[in-house]
């Protein structure tokens, strides 16, 4: 058996591991970059929803407000009316 041909088998038997373990290290690269962009998505759709229940909150505070002001007209108009009776 000549050198080279013993070489090249021991390369491509050698190489075939260095090659397996190069594409489990690719693929747990892809799947950490993919894990990482999912969790910013998520990270985004917190800060929206904090957001808009902020909004929410100011919204339903103006309306208690509203609905007082209500409230007491209310009270007035019928304690007028009680007394015009």
């Amino acid at each position: 058996m000549s050198p080279s041909i013993y070489l090249l088998t021991l390369l491509l038997f050698f190489g075939t591991f260095v090659l397996i373990f190069g594409f489990k290290y690719f693929s747990a690269a892809v799947a950490a970059r993919a894990k990482l962009e999912t969790e910013a998505g998520y990270r985004a759709l917190a800060e929206r929803a904090v957001a808009a229940q902020a909004e929410t909150q100011a919204a339903l505070a103006a309306l208690t407000g509203d609905m007082a002001k209500l409230a007491a007209s209310l009270a007035a108009v019928e304690r007028i009316l009680r007394e015009v009776e």
